[in-house]
C-alpha cells in the first residue's frame, strides 16, 4: 500500500509554522484541530494509516487506565517495545496520565533490563511486541497490544492485572513532577547513564528541529532509529507529531536494508535520519535497488550520531539526488544541539555539523577558556535542551555539568561563522609516541579509499596503531589500504597494521562500538 497524501498534507506542501507543544502531553493538539483525519503513523506489514484523530483515542483510553491502575502523577513506568504503535501509544499515553516514562531496549539481557529498571524505581513496565509480556525483577509487565479489523479500525487491549510495585526509594534517585521521559545514554551497556528529560527539554528539542528543517504537515518519513534513543525519539517520532507529518513504522519495528526502500516510497516519504553505518549498509548491502523517480519527493536526508566519512556522505548524495545534512546531537541534550541548515537557509560546509540549533554552544581550550576561532578544544553546550544531570550519579553530574552548561567530551572547532567542526572525542584520543591522534579522521580518510566500507582505528600495544577495515571486495588488500593511507595521511597518522574483517562491532544505536572493537582486534 502507498500513503496517498491527504487534504491537510498536499503533496509538495512545505508551508512552515513553529510548533506550539510545550511538551508531550500537548504534543498533538495542533493537528487535532487542523487536520485530525491526517494519517500519523502508517503500521503493521499491511501499511495501515493511523490518523491522528484515532491515534489520540487509544491515547485517552491507555492513559484512563493507567490512571486507575494505582499510579500517580510524578511515578516512573518503563515502556519496552520496538518501533510500532504500542510505543507511540504508551509514551503518549503515560504522559497523558502525568507519569514519567522511560523507553528501554527490547533487546536487553533480563538480568540489565532488571537492573535499569530498578535505578527508574519503576511501579511497572508497559511491554509491546516483541518483548514478552513478563519482566524481570519483580516489577509489573503490563502487556500492551494495538490491533486493527479487516476494515483498519483500531482497538487497543492494556492488561493491567498485575499490581504495581510500592512507591520506593530508586537507586537511581528520584524523577522529578516536571519530567517527561527518561532516556539512557547511548555508551556500551556498563557505561550508560540515565538521564531525566523535562517536558520543557522535551518542547525545546522538537521546536528547533523543526525549525531546522521546517517540518509540515506535508512531511513524511519512515523510522529508522530505535525510539528508546534519543535519535528516534526526537528527530524521528515527536518532531514530526509535532509537525503534523507521518511516520511509517517499518515490519518488525526495525530497520531492514532489504525493504527499506519500499518503506519510502509507500510512505511518501520527504526525508529521513539515521546513523552513518545504515547509510553504509545503504550503499553497499541493500537487497532492493534505489526506487528511482519515486524518490523524488525526497527534500533531504540527515545523518547524526556518529562521524560520518565524507565519501559515503557524497555517494548517498549522488544516488539520491538531495543533500545530506549532518547534524550533532546526544541524550543529555535532547538529542539535536547543531544541524547544517537546508540548502536554501545556508551554506552548506564540507565536515562541518552546522551552527547551534536552540542552544549555545562554546568550544574551551585545555585552560579553561574560550578556544580562538578554528582552535580545537572540547565542546560545550548550554541551552533549554540540557538536562539537570545523570539520575543517582552526583560523581558524574558534577564532572559533566558545570554552571547549567554540559561538558560533551567532544572535540571540535568553531570558525568565523559559528559553523562546528568535530574532530573526535577526548576518550577516544591515541597517544602515539607523544602525539594525540583523533581515531576519527584517521577513520575518514581510510574510509575514502575505493572499495572499504567501513573502518575502525585504535591502539595497539606499544603505542602502536592499527585499524580494522571491512571491504566490498576480496581484491582489496591491506598493503592497498596502507599506501592509500602513506598518500593522504601524514607518517604520524599512518597505522602500523591493517585488519580485513567482515564485520564491526556496534551499539544498539548504530555506533561503533570501540570497546568491542579494542578487545577483538587488538593485538
Amino acid at each position: 500500500m502507498v500513503i496517498q497524501p491527504t487534504a491537510s498534507s498536499p503533496p509538495g506542501e512545505h508551508t512552515y509554522r513553529h510548533p506550539a507543544t510545550t511538551g508531550l502531553v500537548d504534543l498533538l493538539d495542533r493537528q487535532l484541530s487542523e487536520g485530525p483525519d491526517a494519517p500519523a503513523l502508517v503500521v503493521t506489514s499491511a501499511r495501515v494509516p493511523l490518523s491522528y484523530r484515532d491515534l489520540a483515542a487509544l491515547v485517552e483510553e491507555v492513559a484512563t487506565q493507567l490512571s486507575g491502575a494505582g499510579l500517580r502523577r510524578g511515578d516512573p513506568v518503563g515502556l519496552v517495545s520496538a518501533n510500532n504503535a504500542e510505543f507511540v501509544v504508551g509514551l503518549l499515553a503515560a504522559a497523558e496520565a502525568g507519569l514519567v516514562i522511560a523507553p528501554l531496549d527490547p533487546g536487553l539481557p533480563a538480568a540489565q533490563l532488571a537492573a535499569r529498571l530498578d535505578r527508574l524505581g519503576a511501579r511497572a513496565v508497559l511491554v509491546g511486541p516483541p518483548a514478552p509480556g513478563v519482566v524481570p525483577g519483580g516489577v509489573a509487565g503490563w502487556p500492551l497490544r494495538v490491533e486493527f479489523s479487516s476494515t483498519g479500525t483500531p482497538t487497543v487491549r492494556l492488561a493491567t492485572d498485575t499490581p504495581a510495585r510500592p512507591t520506593w526509594e530508586a537507586a537511581g534517585g528520584r524523577v522529578s513532577a516536571e519530567d517527561a521521559v527518561v532516556l539512557c545514554t547511548a555508551g556500551t551497556t556498563d557505561e550508560a547513564e540515565m538521564v531525566p528529560l523535562t517536558h520543557q527539554n522535551v518542547a525545546a528539542s522538537v521546536r528547533a528541529i523543526c525549525d531546522t528543517y521546517e517540518l509540515s504537515a506535508g512531511d513524511a518519513t519512515v523510522a529508522v532509529m530505535p525510539f528508546f534513543h534519543s535519535h528516534g525519539l526526537f528527530a524521528v517520532l515527536l518532531a514530526s507529531l509535532a509537525s503534523g507529518g507521518r511516520v511509517l513504522l517499518p515490519e518488525r519495528g526495525r530497520f531492514s536494508a532489504r525493504t527499506f526502500w519500499d518503506d519510502v516510497r509507500a510512505a511518501g516519504a520527504t526525508w529521513f535520519t539515521a546513523v552513518p553505518t545504515i547509510y553504509e549498509s545503504l550503499l553497499h548491502r541493500s537487497a532492493h535497488p534505489v526506487p528511482g523517480a519515486e524518490l523524488a519527493q525526497l527534500r533531504f536526508v540527515r545523518s547524526c550520531g556518529a562521524p560520518l566519512n565524507t565519501a559515503t556522505g557524497r555517494a548517498m548524495e549522488r544516488m539520491l539526488g538531495v543533500p545530506l545534512l549532518s547534524a550533532y546531537g546526544m541524550t543529555e541534550t535532547s538529542h539535536q544541539a547543531a544541524s547544517e541548515p537546508l540548502p536554501e537557509r545556508g551554506v552548506l560546509k564540507q565536515g562541518s555539523v552546522g551552527r547551534p540549533s536552540g542552544v549555545d554552544i562554546r568550544v574551551l581550550g585545555p585552560d579553561g577558556r574560550a578556544a580562538a576561532v578554528g582552535a580545537q578544544g572540547e565542546v560545550w553546550v548550554h541551552g533549554a535542551g540540557v538536562t539537570r544531570g545523570y539520575l543517582g550519579n552526583p560523581a558524574e553530574t558534577a564532572l559533566g555539568f558545570v554552571d547549567g552548561w554540559f561538558r560533551t567530551g567532544d572535540l571540535g572547532a568553531l570558525d568565523g561563522d559559528g559553523d562546528l567542526f568535530l574532530t573526535g572525542r577526548l576518550r577516544n584520543v591515541i597517544d602515539r609516541g607523544g602525539e594525540r591522534i583523533a581515531p576519527e579522521h584517521v577513520e575518514d580518510i581510510i574510509a575514502g579509499c575505493p572499495g572499504v566500507v567501513e573502518v575502525a582505528v585504535f591502539a595497539d600495544p606499544g603505542q602502536r596503531l592499527a585499524a580494522a577495515v571491512v571491504t566490498e571486495s576480496e581484491h582489496l588488500g591491506s598493503d592497498q589500504i596502507l599506501r592509500y593511507c602513506r598518500q593522504w595521511l601524514p607518517a604520524v597518522e599512518v597505522p602500523d597494521r591493517i585488519q580485513l574483517v567482515g564485520a564491526l562491532p556496534h551499539t544498539p544505536t548504530g555506533a561503533l562500538d570501540r570497546r568491542a572493537v579494542h578487545t577483538r582486534y587488538s593485538a
